[in-house]
């Protein structure tokens, strides 16, 4: 048995995918796909995919529940991977304060600290980053307008990310600079949130890297 466990935010739960559920559901179902299609007794190894993105949340926050979350799901058993997709809650900057949720070296910080408790259970660790935003949409946040999502902040750490991840050896999945260069609004409902078409674009984005590195037969 193989535990495919992700943690993100409100993209990783899935808002606001009406036709697939999120990129997270649609590799599940690729999954489910595979499981039933493989089935072989005594041969068949099962893989099952937890979402454990909650809407709004941090580094931080991920930090204080990934033990806990890995345990319920027995994260010590062989073959666990992990998956995070960060980065846009603390890249939110405060308008107010002129500075974003979570300072870049605290950011930093906290990647080494995920890395590290999930290298406690597993050696399978993939950092997804972001989607870029829709600045025209964001700056205010309509439904937070003390706060902005801008690509200027976004992009940057998603580049922290990225170089958290060659530090520590694991995997990073750029989505960010692969659609900064496209017509990327279209892929997004509120401006930062996938719709239908961005979530798609995410979970073929993950998917072909997850076989491509051999991570996972899809």
């Amino acid at each position: 048995m193989v535990n495919i466990l992700v943690f993100g935010a409100s993209n990783t739960y899935g808002c606001w995918d009406i036709e697939g559920g999120g990129w997270v559901n649609r590799l599940r179902k690729l999954v489910d796909e595979k499981n039933l299609r493989e089935q072989l007794p005594l041969k068949h190894e099962e893989f099952y995919v937890y979402n454990l993105g909650i809407s709004g949340d941090t580094t931080d926050w991920i930090i204080d529940r990934l033990e806990f979350e890995a345990l319920q799901r027995d994260a010590k058993e062989p073959g666990t991977i992990f998956i995070f997709a960060l980065g846009f809650n603390d890249a939110l900057l405060n308008k107010e304060t002129n500075k974003p949720n979570t300072p870049p070296h605290k950011f930093q910080e906290n990647l080494e600290k995920i890395v590290n408790i999930a290298k406690k259970y597993s050696p399978i660790i993939i950092f997804v980053g972001p989607l870029p935003v829709d600045e025209s949409r964001v700056d205010p946040v309509p439904w937070l307008p003390t706060h902005s999502y801008k690509n200027e902040f976004v992009g940057e750490y998603n580049e922290i990310t990225k170089s958290a991840c060659k530090i520590a050896g694991v995997h990073f999945v750029d989505i960010y600079q692969k659609f900064i260069g496209s017509d990327y609004p279209k892929l997004l409902e509120d401006g930062v949130h996938g719709n239908s078409e961005g979530h798609q674009a995410i979970f073929e984005t993950v998917r072909d890297y997850l076989t491509e590195n051999k991570i996972l037969d899809l």
